[in-house]
């Protein structure tokens, strides 16, 4: 049996490079940042920073490009895949991609946040009659709203509600 996974969590270095492949196929790449902290043997706290180079195709490419940005938190979750080339100098050079295939955005949308970047609480605008405003065609909706107590015993069927708090290990 063969296992080629790669679970990160980090910060994207760079705002994601969107191109297309001759064949019409988008692709994604980019850097998330992810830190290891540790304490070393005279208990000072230590910490290093490693650079993961991430691959994205078709659709969560187009995605990627869309909502993610130099900053963005997220998870990212695929394989391993590593490229060698021999360089100018003939030397062979190796490169290691997480080619990504399932991404979540872990950063509040910029719309749902009420604090300003500068700590300040801002009151949202308000519209007419306070009515959500329509979205176009070539803006997708994500929803993002916590389910509705009613939604919530539907989709529990009578079965006890599992807290993260009630969770032994």
């Amino acid at each position: 049996m063969n296992l080629n996974k790669a679970m990160i969590i980090g910060n994207l270095t760079r705002d994601p490079e969107i191109r297309t492949t001759p064949n019409g196929q988008t692709v994604a790449s980019f850097s998330v940042a992810t830190n290891f902290i540790w304490k070393d043997q005279s208990g000072q706290q230590q910490k290093r920073v490693e650079f993961h180079n991430v691959v994205v195709w078709r659709k969560l490419a187009e995605i990627c490009g869309q909502y993610l940005k130099k900053g963005s938190k997220a998870y990212f979750e695929g394989r391993l895949q590593t490229s060698d080339w021999v360089g100018q100098d003939g030397v062979k050079r190796y490169k290691t991609d997480i080619v990504a295939d399932n991404m979540i955005m872990l950063d509040k949308p910029a719309n749902q946040s009420n604090q300003s970047s500068d700590g300040i609480n801002e009151a949202p605008l308000p519209n007419e009659n306070n009515m959500p405003t329509q979205q176009t065609e070539s803006e997708p909706v994500i929803n993002i709203d916590e389910p509705t107590q009613t939604e919530q015993d539907s989709d529990n069927n009578g079965e006890e509600e599992i807290k993260v708090e009630n969770i032994p290990f």
